[in-house]
C-alpha cells in the first residue's frame, strides 16, 4: 500500500530543506528523503568544512608572519592536524545536525532515511516503502569526478569528500586540477606545512577566468612555495614504493612528479545515475544532469530538479536560489526564473577572488564597446595597512548603456566587496550610481567608486 503525500523531496542540500519548510508551512503533507548526511555537499564536504580548514590555514600563515606586524611568538609555528580536523568536524557536524533536527521537527513533514528510486512519474520507493505524490522535487547534488586516468585504479587517491577525513599532514600532496577546489586545498595544505604540487592539463590555472586573473593567482600561489605544473596533457598514475608518481607528459619541465598523496580535483558529476529517472521518464543530458526549464521543471509534469543535479549552477547560493524560484512560482504567484540571476561566485584562496557577471574576454566576444577599469590592491590603503596587498580589482562596463557587465576582485575581502557591484547590476542601474557614491574610509570598498571613475574605453 503506497503512502500518499502532497510533495516528495529527494535530498537535503541547500534547496530541499528550505522548500520542505515552505511546502509544509503551506499545509502540504511532505516527505523528505535523505540517504546519507543531512545538509548536502556544502555542510558536509564543501563550503562549511573547507572554509573552516582555510581559516585554520590562515591562522597558521598569519602566525608565521607575526614579526612583520611587530608581534613576537616564541618558537616555530606548529599545526596540530588532529585538532584542525576536530574543529572542522565540530562546526560541520553542528550544521548537519541542525538541518536534520529542523526537518524532523517540522509539522506536516515525514523524514525517510534511505536511498530513493523512482518507480513512476509520481511514485518513489525508499527502504521498501512506496511513496506517491503529484509533486516531486529532486535535490540530490553531485560528487567529485574520478577521471579515466591510466593507472588510477592502482594507486590510492583522495577527493574533496575523503579529504575531510584526513587528520595528518601529507609529506607531499599532488593535486590534479588547477581550478577552484584544487587551488583552495593546495594553498591550505601548503600553509599547514606540506609540500604541494598542482598539476593542470591546460595552459593556465582557472581557465574560465581572464588571463590576468589566472596569472595573478599563479604568482600568489608560487610565492607561497606551491609548485604549479601546466600543460600536463597526458596524465597517468603509478606506485613507486611508498609513494605515488604522476606522469605528466608536459611540454616543459620534468616528465613526472612524485608525492606521498594524490588529490583529484577535476570537476563534479551529478548523483543521478541510480535514481531510476528512466522509470519516471525524466530526461538528462549526456553528463547525467537533469534537464530543466527556466522554472526548474523537468520534461515530466510534476517533477522539478534543484541544485547541482540540474546543471544550472554548481554552488550553494545557486541551489538556494533554485528553492526561491520554485517556491515563488508555486506558492507566491511570483513568476521568477533562472535567467533572472547573474553569475556570481568566489574562489576562497587568500586573498580571495570575487566574481560577478561576464569576464572581460566574454564581454569582448559579445561585440560591445567596453569601458574597463583596473587597480592593483597595492593602491588600496586598507590592504596595505593589513599587509595583504596582493591582487587587483577590475570592472567591465558597456560603453553605450553604462551598465556594469562584470567584475573581478582578487584581493583582501574581494569576496565581500564584489557584492556592491553585483547589487548595482541587479538594480539595472548605470555604473555612475556607485562611482558617485561616498564610501567609508579606510575600507577596500572605498576604492570601487575610484576604480569606476578611471574607466577607459578599450580598442
Amino acid at each position: 500500500m503506497a503512502q500518499g503525500f502532497d510533495a516528495i523531496i529527494i535530498g537535503t542540500g541547500q534547496a530541499g530543506p528550505a522548500l520542505a519548510a515552505r511546502l509544509a508551512g503551506a499545509g502540504m503533507k511532505t516527505a523528505v528523503i535523505e540517504r546519507a548526511r543531512f545538509g548536502g555537499t556544502c555542510v558536509n564536504t564543501g563550503c562549511i568544512p573547507t572554509k573552516t580548514l582555510i581559516a585554520s590555514a590562515y591562522a597558521a600563515q598569519l602566525a608565521r608572519r607575526a614579526a612583520e606586524y611587530g608581534v613576537t611568538i616564541g618558537g616555530p609555528v606548529a599545526v596540530d592536524m588532529k585538532q584542525v580536523k576536530a574543529r572542522k568536524d565540530e562546526i560541520s557536524g553542528r550544521s548537519s545536525n541542525g538541518v536534520e533536527q529542523w526537518m524532523r521537527g517540522l509539522e506536516n513533514v515525514t523524514v525517510y532515511q534511505g536511498h530513493a528510486r523512482f518507480e513512476s512519474a509520481h511514485s518513489v520507493r525508499v527502504n521498501g516503502e512506496l511513496l506517491e505524490a503529484d509533486r516531486i522535487f529532486v535535490n540530490v547534488g553531485g560528487r567529485a569526478l574520478v577521471p579515466p586516468m591510466p593507472g588510477l585504479d592502482q594507486v590510492p587517491y583522495l577527493t574533496n569528500s575523503s579529504m575531510m577525513e584526513v587528520d595528518f599532514l601529507p609529506e607531499h600532496l599532488i593535486i590534479v586540477g588547477g581550478s577552484y577546489i584544487g587551488l583552495e586545498f593546495g594553498q591550505m595544505y601548503r600553509r599547514f606545512g606540506a609540500r604541494v604540487t598542482v598539476v593542470e592539463k591546460g595552459s593556465r590555472l582557472i581557465q574560465r577566468e581572464d588571463e590576468d586573473v589566472s596569472q595573478a593567482v599563479l604568482e600568489i600561489l608560487e610565492r607561497e612555495g606551491i609548485e604549479i605544473r601546466l600543460n600536463a596533457n597526458c596524465l597517468s598514475a603509478r606506485r613507486e614504493g611508498d609513494h605515488i608518481a604522476v606522469g605528466l607528459d608536459c611540454s616543459d619541465g620534468a616528465r613526472d612528479v612524485h608525492g606521498s598523496h594524490l588529490l583529484l580535483a577535476v570537476g563534479r558529476v551529478p548523483n543521478t545515475e541510480d535514481l531510476g529517472l528512466d522509470q519516471a521518464g525524466v530526461e538528462t543530458d549526456a553528463r547525467g544532469y537533469i534537464q530543466v526549464d527556466e522554472q526548474l521543471r523537468t520534461n515530466v509534469p510534476g517533477i522539478w530538479a534543484l541544485g547541482d543535479c540540474n546543471g544550472r549552477g554548481a554552488f550553494t547560493h545557486t541551489s538556494y536560489n533554485d528553492y526561491e524560484i520554485v517556491a515563488a512560482n508555486l506558492l507566491d504567484n511570483d513568476p521568477r526564473k533562472v535567467t533572472d540571476r547573474i553569475a556570481a561566485y568566489a574562489m576562497f584562496i587568500d586573498p580571495p577572488l570575487g566574481r560577478a557577471g561576464m569576464t572581460e574576454a566574454e564581454a569582448r566576444q559579445s561585440g560591445r564597446r567596453l569601458l574597463v577599469g583596473s587597480r592593483p590592491m597595492s593602491r588600496v590603503g586598507r590592504a596595505v595597512e593589513k599587509g595583504e596587498s596582493q591582487g587587483f580589482m577590475k570592472v567591465v562596463v558597456d560603453a553605450d548603456t553604462r551598465m556594469i557587465l562584470g567584475a573581478a576582485i582578487l584581493g583582501v575581502t574581494g569576496d565581500e566587496v564584489i557584492h556592491s557591484l553585483l547589487d548595482i547590476m541587479y538594480a539595472k542601474a548605470p555604473y555612475t550610481t556607485i562611482s558617485r557614491a561616498m564610501h567609508i574610509h579606510p575600507t577596500v570598498s572605498e576604492l570601487v567608486p575610484t576604480l569606476l571613475q578611471e574607466l577607459r574605453l578599450q580598442a
